[in-house]
């Protein structure tokens, strides 16, 4: 059962003005790690075209997916993602529910038998949990795993036992609880790589080619939740285990435009203004220079403060998207959080299972967002130390 407690009254809001173009009068800076904040205009060409897509009398959200409207949709938005990732041509692009941790089933599923083994990489969290689901289906080998150093860091390809008889080697791109990210693809001989890449989707390019899978939930850089998107090299469809649900099935999606039942076409349409919105921005490199000036902002307060803030993460992998910090006096780490939601700068506390606080800073935030908290935290500091 639900259990729904009364809020508590909200901490009365000071004024810290920043110059704040790309975020409303009426809009908080939203540092949630997902779902997170989308794009000001996205939101507003949602909401004009809400009740009449194009004039046609009604809601992306009440047309059929057969369609001829909402086949437009989808067309152009798998040519824009295609555009914006160079996408080769023996790559398929799917749209399917269940959203990143649903292909934790299906990676095994698709790929291998019960007696073959999935090199995993765990970095954190999520390549755990990928770990975990894998080993229901398949044999898995941790090719490394850096829980031992609190996964704050990713030891180089050379420290990594990878198994002689996998094909596959499964690794996060960017793990979202610890903020540790990956840099480069890895680079591994023979072996096929398959990257979560749910936390840093389209915040930087991707060298697909270089991949047999890529797969990502949408609900942090590209749309709302209810939806993944997977990239799978054409080789690697059909040869899925005779006991995979159907809908688990790659090649059922491949083979049916990702509509072999209803997708979640709302959140398709919204990621399609998305990947427009990138792609006349200037596409995927000018994003990335963005995000990475939007968290040094961040980085240089917290090495700027004398050990005050700590960012546990080391500096080579530190995320762009993800910046988790904790304080000296771990006493005022609830005080930093109440205060900054007082300025409009909510959902700064950290995961539940590493404490402290993180600050989620996704393409859709603006470098204005980091200037006002980088500015709130050398505040907090200064009335607090």
């Amino acid at each position: 059962s639900l259990r729904v407690r009364a809020a508590a009254p909200a901490a009365p809001r000071r004024s810290m003005k920043v110059s704040c173009a790309a975020v409303a009068d009426n809009r908080i800076l939203n540092f949630s790690a997902g779902p997170a904040m989308l794009p000001m205009d996205v939101l507003e060409t949602a909401q004009k075209d809400l009740v009449s897509w194009n004039g046609t009398g009604m809601s992306v959200m009440e047309m059929s997916h057969r369609s001829k409207e909402f086949m437009s949709i989808a067309a152009k938005a798998e040519t824009d993602l295609r555009t914006l990732l160079e996408i080769p041509d023996n790559y398929k692009v799917l749209f399917v529910q269940g959203g990143a941790s649903t292909q934790f089933s299906a990676i095994p599923l698709n790929l291998v038998g019960p007696d073959d083994t999935i090199d995993v990489v765990v970095t954190g969290s999520w390549s755990k949990k990928a770990v975990d689901e894998f080993g229901k289906y398949c044999k898995t080998n941790v090719a490394w795993n850096g829980k031992e150093g609190k996964f704050t860091d990713i030891a180089p390809v050379s420290e990594w036992n990878v198994s002689k008889e996998s094909k596959y080697v499964v690794f996060c791109a960017n793990e979202t609880i610890q903020g540790v990210e990956f840099k480069d693809e890895p680079k591994l001989e023979g072996k096929t790589l398959i990257a979560d890449v749910s936390s840093n989707f389209l915040s930087k390019p991707i060298d697909v080619k270089k991949y047999g899978v890529i797969y990502g939930g949408v609900q942090k850089n590209i749309g709302p939740a209810g939806m993944a998107i997977l990239i799978v090299r054409e080789d690697l469809l059909g040869a899925a285990r005779a006991d995979c649900p159907v809908m688990l099935d790659w090649k059922t999606a491949a083979d049916n435009d990702s509509m072999y039942n209803t997708p979640p076409c709302f959140t398709w349409y919204i990621c399609g203004l998305v990947f427009a919105k990138l792609l006349a921005e200037g596409g995927l490199k000018a994003k990335q220079e963005y995000n990475e000036a939007k968290s040094k902002l961040i980085y240089d307060t917290i090495e700027a403060s004398n050990g005050f803030y700590i960012c546990p993460t080391k500096p080579g992998v530190r995320s762009c998207m993800n910046v988790p910090f904790t304080m000296k006096d771990s006493a005022l780490e609830a005080v930093f959080i109440k205060e900054a939601a007082g300025l409009e700068m909510v959902q700064l506390k950290g995961h539940r299972s590493v404490g402290g606080m993180r600050a989620s800073i996704y393409n859709a935030m603006p470098r204005e967002g980091c200037e006002k908290l980088a500015a709130f935290m050398k505040e907090f500091q200064a009335k607090n130390e």
